[in-house]
């Protein structure tokens, strides 16, 4: 775990979901290799092809922005498949179920920080999939919200989706802290809007929280 900041009166959590509220590596690969095959199947390419297309743009991005990573959604997007087209793919394609199953740790954690912070969660896959997710691990009760890919049609790290986070925490931003396993995509935009953000390595970190943010 690795703390940048954390404001003087905290007053809302605004969490990613994949990788940072579980770890499961097999199916975070297959969260984006579905994508992969579809955009593969759709546009008439071998399927090997196609990853090698995403790992050289992500890469050739990568050197021309100071080594920071670019989410599956904005190279799809730069690609030529329109956003809508990639929420269409993942309401179809992904279901966490056979992966993932409820956290007892991670809903004690949770249960304690909902008690002194307001919690949202803000994923780069559509409102009905970070549901499923929450579903399926367990934790659902404990979120006022998820702000996802179909909630204004951008994805993180774009400056709206934490600005909307706040708004629907009805909270002032310099007293959120964005809670991420990617630091590009999850905590540099927030520290530059004036938030607290925490780097977590995967979900026992979150099992941490409430003991790093002193909650009695």
């Amino acid at each position: 775990m690795t703390i940048y900041r954390i404001p003087e009166k905290p007053a809302a959590l605004i969490f990613d979901i994949d990788g940072t509220l579980y770890t499961n590596a097999k199916y975070i690969k297959e969260q984006t290799d579905c994508q992969i095959r579809r955009f593969a199947e759709t546009r008439g390419f071998d399927v090997k092809k196609a990853r090698k297309m995403v790992k050289s743009y992500r890469e050739e991005w990568a050197k021309l922005h100071g080594g920071k990573r670019l989410s599956l959604g904005n190279v799809l997007k730069d690609m030529g498949v329109p956003i809508a087209e990639s929420i269409a793919w993942r309401k179809e394609l992904l279901d966490p179920a056979p992966y993932l199953k409820i956290d007892k740790k991670l809903n004690a954690a949770l249960a304690r920080l909902a008690e002194s912070y307001k919690l949202v969660c803000v994923t780069n896959n559509p409102v009905s999939v970070g549901r499923k997710t929450l579903t399926a691990l367990g934790a659902d009760p404990f979120f006022s919200g998820v702000i996802g890919l179909d909630t204004c049609g951008i994805s993180k790290p774009d400056i709206k989706i934490f600005d909307l986070a706040a708004k629907q925490a009805s909270v002032s931003v310099d007293s959120c802290i964005s809670i991420g396993d990617r630091y590009d995509i999850d905590v540099a935009v927030p520290l530059e809007m004036g938030m607290g953000g925490i780097l977590v390595d995967s979900v026992r970190d979150v099992y941490k929280l409430p003991d790093v943010l002193e909650i009695r």
